[in-house]
């Protein structure tokens, strides 16, 4: 049996694995405009690379954000919606976390060491959270991290202001898309994750559903859709008698 792991917080990125977190199959695709027309076709490429199909799914990832509003929406929507049609759980995660995650296990990070994640808000601005290392390697091999603060969205230069104090034990290291847009201000590590890989985000669900945490699939916008509907007229009361 299998978890299906989607994220379009960033590109498309699709994964799956097995009960005990082991990567099946995994596709992505860096379209950052096109997510509905790549998302489907690469849920039904990893299921035929696994040599599986949708009946052998016991549970649906989705990354939650922060992101843009309408790529989020799509990933969000194709969860929960494939995970109705099949009565299995659907399990949201912050595609933001399974960064922080993934830069323990790459970068070789140990206890006490943080991690400043910070991914493309656009509009000259990242979101960004702030992570401490609790443990290199947890349930599920997911190395397990605590949240200092976050997520937010803010411009580049004023979430550097968070790297001038560095941890008493240990390193701050700086990963994610935002970092490798704004060098000038968030100086990322090298061999730093840039966006979230979907097979991680399904381990660090599987563990959180183990431990009994709640796996929300709301999404994660922090600031209003660019395209809202327009607000009700206001009757302005005529003045003057008539003539």
């Amino acid at each position: 049996m299998a978890v299906l792991a989607l994220d379009t917080s960033a590109a498309v990125a699709v994964a799956l694995v097995d009960e005990s977190g082991t990567r099946l199959a995994s596709r992505s695709a860096d379209e950052r405009r096109r997510h509905a027309e790549s998302l489907a076709p690469l849920v039904a490429a990893v299921l035929d690379d696994a040599g599986l199909d949708r009946s052998d799914l016991t549970a649906v990832v989705a990354g939650t954000g922060p992101a843009p509003f309408t790529g989020l929406r799509v990933g969000l929507v194709t969860a929960r919606t494939l995970a109705l049609s099949l009565g299995i759980d659907v399990l949201g995660v912050p595609s933001i976390d399974a960064v922080a995650v993934q830069a323990v296990a790459d970068l070789g990070l140990t206890p006490g060491d943080e991690v400043l994640v910070a991914t493309d808000a656009r509009r000259k601005e990242v979101y960004w959270a702030h992570y401490r290392v609790v443990a290199h390697e947890g349930p599920h091999a997911v190395p397990v991290v605590e949240t200092l603060a976050g997520p937010g969205v803010d411009k580049s230069a004023d979430v550097a202001a968070r790297l001038a104090d560095p941890p008493a034990d240990g390193r701050l290291v700086v990963v994610g898309e935002g970092a490798a847009l704004y060098p000038e201000h968030l100086p990322a590590d090298e061999d730093a994750p840039l966006v979230p890989d979907a097979a991680v985000l399904a381990r660090l669900a599987l563990a959180r559903r183990a431990a009994g945490d709640a796996l929300p699939t709301e999404p994660l916008y922090l600031r209003r859709p660019d395209v809202q509907e327009p607000a009700p007229a206001r009757l302005v009361p005529a003045t003057g008698s008539p003539a």
